[in-house]
């Protein structure tokens, strides 16, 4: 089936002396309130739109056999189902599963006799909605409510719902508007919900106070910077209700004790550009752990808890060796930092007496869950690896003691056979870049291996080597799948993420290229038997690659993909714009940042040239990454490919930039990508 015709019109934009045509412009559309709908949009786009989805129905409707049989194989494998041990807290162990053949998490929590209250069920909530995701689920200090954050729209705009344990009633705080990702919290002594709103942009900008037996909310604070996001939490041992306001450079931390919850709340540390710090407490004094002073990756500072005042570095810099959170305890003080691209756990005793928690594996992750009780004698943390799924394991904070109490159970799945390898590919410039390859232990070296390959790079966040059910499948099928870990993330500490941002952020780029020719001169796949995988950011990172050699790839799919930047970050009504000009530039000011960015964004440096498949997604309410940005690379693409090969959008008018919060959910569209990665490379 041809493609549908995407018209031209041009679209002149003269900036800073410079001018450009976007003729695919007129795809944008932002409402004037409210999340888009598709019947509301205007006639010409939702046609256009309409049209994509009648492509992509046609192009995908041949996979479908191979997208079920995928997706029937996930199911399986996660049959028994997933349930987290909880998390004691009191009198009570808290904790979440999806009990087995369901789709989506239940909350409950158990006594110590054993007896089990459910707090929510989300399949119940999301019964007569298109679309329903949570976040920010807790339970007050006193245990009598448990609070949640939902989006039943898809737009990121959450309800704040309430449940009274007592009389199990249900009843909705915050009707519309809401920031639930760290944007709720209960006070200390549970009379006070602390909540985030939204703007009409979508910026989180305001921290109400309402009172948890109802009223009219109090306004505790009014963020007039578009480049600070806020979250609003409590310090380890409620002492405090802590007001994190940060940007990429900066950050500001603003304190309420629990002695005056109604007060208002004293900044620690004046926002400083160049210094960000986040604080928590223990053993009656402030933690700080900053990048002050030239830490780069982070120390550990003691803080008067009254003045505020510096004392004592508890942990000093070391470079390479990032911090990447602490979790006090009443007896210890524990620490998740990253040595040599790896997770350890630290427990740090009062007399200042460590000890180290690793693992002897080619790759692994660690996560240490938050709002843990702070008179617990052991901290539980979670491992997992590529091969091994989630195990939960108690380590005790005196002797260092592991013991598992909890591990994810899946049917017809062996970790022994397969393999985890950390291999590295040499950069344009010298550097070595870490992959994380997994393959099945009797995967054939002859460069006959089709490779998925994931890459991010983006803000300084990680990619971990977590556990994936959907890899092992496609694994199963004959695959091999890498994590390329590209500059611009932060596996080797901050100086990695540095440079692969703003003016380096090319480097990320390049970095994934390497990583590709460098599996295939080593044999594990080869040119045109290698499919990029992105989201998001990571989107910008496989698009950018492809304009780099196209033919390199057997694939590109690329999830809710920042393709469009140049025009995106011209957009200073944009709800992320302001935010993110430090990682990217600001071309609306900045001659340089304009030029940089117009070479690199993958919109406008689409050539003449034979380009791979291509599948790109968007969310229709999406506002972080906009419908419109895969639409006009998909159609520039098209314009501009000699191959024939299909460019695709799939649109879900449902979802903003995630999907539904649902297990089934997320594993038919990961079957749809294996199943078009599987097609690219027959």
């Amino acid at each position: 089936m041809p493609p549908p015709p995407v018209a031209k019109r041009d679209h002149v934009i003269r900036q800073l002396g410079r001018t450009r045509n976007d003729p695919f412009a007129w795809l944008r559309y932002v409402p004037a309130q409210g999340a888009r709908s598709l019947p509301t949009m205007p006639p010409m786009i939702r046609a256009q739109l309409e049209a994509e989805t009648r492509y992509a129905t046609s192009m995908l409707s041949p996979l479908a056999p191979k997208q079920g049989d995928l997706l029937a194989a996930m199911l399986d494998r996660a049959g028994g189902g997933v349930e987290a041990p909880g998390l004691s807290r009191g009198a009570w162990r808290y904790g979440s599963r999806v009990p087995p053949g369901g789709e989506h998490t239940v909350h409950y929590r158990v006594r110590q006799d054993g007896t089990e209250e459910i707090l929510l069920d989300e399949g119940q909530r999301a019964n007569g909605h298109a679309y329903y995701r949570t976040t920010g689920h807790q339970p007050s200090p006193d245990h009598r409510y448990f609070a949640w954050a939902e989006d039943i729209v898809g737009d990121d705009r959450h309800r704040i719902c309430l449940l009274d344990t007592r009389t199990g009633a249900v009843s909705i705080r915050v009707e519309a508007d809401a920031y639930g990702y760290g944007g709720l919290v209960f006070s200390p002594s549970s009379a006070w919900m602390f909540w985030i709103w939204r703007d009409a942009r979508n910026r989180p900008t305001r921290l109400y106070r309402t009172a948890v037996a109802g009223g009219q909310p109090a306004l505790v604070h009014e963020e007039a910077d578009p480049a600070i996001f806020m979250q609003v939490g409590r310090t380890a041992a409620d002492g405090f209700v802590r007001l994190t306001l940060a940007g990429p450079d900066t950050a500001e931390v603003r304190l309420i004790a629990a002695s005056d919850e109604t007060a208002a709340p004293r900044i620690v540390r004046p926002r400083q550009q160049g210094v960000t710090y986040e604080v928590d407490e223990w053993r009656g004094a402030l933690l700080m752990v900053t990048d002050a002073d030239g830490a780069f990756d982070r120390k550990i500072v003691q803080l008067d808890a009254g003045s505020f005042t510096a004392g004592a570095t508890l942990v000093p810099h070391r470079p390479g060796v990032p911090i990447l959170a602490m979790i006090p305890f009443a007896d210890a003080l524990v620490r998740l930092e990253r040595e040599d691209g790896l997770h350890r756990v630290i427990v740090r005793q009062a007399d200042g007496r460590e000890q180290a928690i690793a693992f002897q594996e080619a790759a692994y992750a660690l996560e240490v869950p938050e709002a843990q009780d702070y008179r617990a004698t052991s901290v539980q943390i979670v491992h997992q690896s590529p091969v091994r799924p989630r195990r939960w394991l108690d380590i005790d904070l005196a002797t260092g003691r592991q013991t598992q109490v909890a591990a994810e159970r899946l049917r017809g799945f062996d970790p022994d056979n397969y393999v985890v390898e950390r291999l590295s590919a040499k950069a344009p410039d010298g550097m070595d870049v870490p992959i994380t390859l997994v393959s099945r232990r009797d995967a054939p070296k002859d460069g006959s291996t089709p490779l998925l390959l994931y890459g991010y790079g983006a803000y300084g966040v990680s990619s971990d080597p977590v556990f994936s059910l959907p890899a092992t499948v496609l694994i199963d099928r004959g695959w091999r799948i890498a994590i390329a870990h590209v500059r611009g993330g932060s596996e080797k500490g901050r100086r990695w993420f540095l440079d692969g941002r703003r003016f380096a952020k090319r480097n990320s780029m390049t970095d994934f290229v390497a990583c590709a020719r460098t599996l295939c001169s080593s044999g594990y796949s080869a040119p045109e038997r290698v499919v990029a995988f992105g989201l998001s950011a990571g989107g910008l990172l496989v698009a950018g690659a492809m304009n780099l050699d196209p033919t390199l790839w057997g694939g590109v799919i690329a999830k809710v993909p920042f393709v469009d930047m140049l025009n995106t970050m011209s957009d200073g009504d944009h709800p992320l714009v302001p935010l993110f000009r430090p990682d990217w530039g600001d071309p609306l000011a900045d001659p340089t940042a304009y030029d940089y960015i117009a070479s690199i964004s993958p919109y406008e440096n689409v050539r003449r040239a034979a380009y791979p498949p291509l599948l790109c997604t968007a969310g229709l309410k999406d506002d972080r990454v906009s419908y419109w940005e895969p639409a006009k690379l998909v159609a520039q693409v098209r314009q501009r490919s000699t191959s024939g090969n299909p460019a695709i959008l799939l649109v879900d008018p449902d979802a903003g930039h995630q999907s539904s919060g649902d297990q089934r959910a997320e594993f038919d569209e990961m079957a749809r990508f294996w199943a078009f990665a599987m097609n690219c490379v027959r």
